[in-house]
This record gives structure tokens, C-alpha cells and sequence, in this order.
């Protein structure tokens, strides 16, 4: 009886020595791996908003794999050929939201329309490329709130001799880039010329709602400036 008892202690003893070992095994492995390390991409030095990034610029920068976020670039290429939308730091690793490849240009799903001039009414004259934009419409077939369920980003604002409006001294598109909100409202005050065509970035439904609402009828849009686009919010969100 005794052997039977002294037999099976023995048994238990070793099945729960082996579970700590094993425990032990795997708290080790997690250790390892996360003081592994992963390459990151890095500016070499300072690179200020609104640059193209060029290969010869970054370089690749070991990091802890715990340290490592979903949104590092881990490879030049990722990145290299785009523009920062914010300032980089010297040895900082470079986040994907940080940078655009085109941000005038129509995400995925959206196409470039340029609003007959028929169709306007009014539009703001703070409004530049890059700029937010909220549609209204004046008249009998108006909705009673916007015409479309967002803000649209602006492709291109015009003036009658086909020149981006903008001030040529200063571009506002490069004081949004470096966020200088005095230089930026200092180039809005000294705009070139009032806005005679405006170019949105809508979906082809957003473009046909439009159409339909404005088309044949005497109804027609208000163009009110909304805001810039919310880069470091976006930026969070990815």
C-alpha cells in the first residue's frame, strides 16, 4: 500500500516538476523574443514637413521587437519616394502615417470631379488645394442639411486665367505641411485671385447625388471651407 502511494506521489512530483520546467522554458522564450531585434527605417538627420524622402536620407536602425509598432516601416523602400507630412527627427523611426505619396490626388474608390459652374452658387474664398470642403445646396430641391454625409478633400482651386489660387510668395499648401498657422493665414490673406473652379475628390455615388440634385433644376451649391485634413488624427487611427 505504501509502494502504491510512495509510486504515485512520485508520479505527481514529476508531473509538476515537468510543468515548471516547461513554464520556466516558455517565460524564457517570450524573454528572447522580445529582446530580439527588428530593423527600422530612420532619417539620417532632421527632415522638415512637406520633403520627399530619398533613399540616401534613411537608413535602417535596429530596434527591441517589443518596441516595434505595426506602423514602422521596417524597409527603405516602404517609404522612400513619398513626402513627410509632419517633421521627422534625426534616428526617429519612421511611421507610415507620417508620410503621403499623393495627398491631392483621389483615394482609393474616389475620382477627380470638377464642379460645372452651373451647379455653384458660392464658394468660399479661404479655400486652397488640400482643403476640406462641406456642400451645401440653395434652392427648391435642396436637402436641409449638407448634400453629401462628409467632408471632401479639394483637388485644385482655379481662377480665371486656369492659375492655382494661391499666394505665390508663399504657398499655404507648404505652411499647412509645416504647420505655421500665421504663415498660413498671412498666404490666405494674400491670395491671387478670386476661385472660379474648384476640383473635389468624390466617390461616383457622391458625384451622381450632386448631379441629381442640381442637374436641370435651379438648385445649386454652396461651398463652405470645413477645415484641413485631420493628418495626425488619421495618422492615430491606422
Amino acid at each position: 500500500m505504501n509502494r502504491r502511494r510512495n509510486l504515485l506521489l512520485g508520479l505527481v512530483s514529476g508531473a509538476l516538476a515537468g510543468l515548471l520546467v516547461y513554464g520556466i522554458y516558455l517565460l524564457q522564450l517570450r524573454q528572447v523574443r522580445w529582446t530580439e531585434t527588428v530593423m527600422v527605417v530612420v532619417p539620417n538627420d532632421f527632415v522638415d514637413a512637406g520633403v520627399r524622402l530619398e533613399p540616401d536620407m534613411l537608413r535602417l536602425r535596429p530596434m527591441l521587437r517589443g518596441e516595434l509598432q505595426p506602423d514602422m516601416a521596417t524597409s527603405i523602400g516602404q517609404v522612400a519616394g513619398q513626402e513627410t507630412v509632419v517633421p521627422l527627427g534625426q534616428g526617429e523611426a519612421v511611421r507610415l502615417w507620417k508620410v503621403d505619396r499623393f495627398g491631392l490626388l483621389p483615394r482609393e474608390g474616389e475620382l477627380t470631379f470638377q464642379l460645372p459652374k452651373e451647379y455653384v452658387l458660392s464658394i468660399s474664398n479661404g479655400i486652397r488645394a488640400g482643403d476640406r470642403v462641406r456642400l451645401y445646396a440653395s434652392g427648391a430641391n435642396a436637402p436641409d442639411g449638407p448634400v453629401l454625409s462628409r467632408d471632401v478633400v479639394v483637388a485644385s482651386v482655379k481662377s480665371a486665367g486656369n492659375v492655382e489660387v494661391d499666394n505665390p510668395k508663399q504657398p499655404s499648401l507648404y505652411s499647412r505641411l509645416q504647420d505655421d498657422r500665421e504663415k498660413l493665414y498671412a498666404s490666405r490673406r494674400e491670395a491671387n485671385g478670386p476661385i472660379q473652379e474648384i476640383n473635389l475628390n468624390l466617390t461616383p455615388e457622391e458625384w451622381l447625388e450632386i448631379d441629381r440634385i442640381c442637374g436641370g433644376s435651379k438648385t445649386k451649391l454652396v461651398v463652405a471651407y470645413a477645415g484641413l485634413p485631420e493628418i495626425q488624427e488619421e495618422g492615430m487611427k491606422r
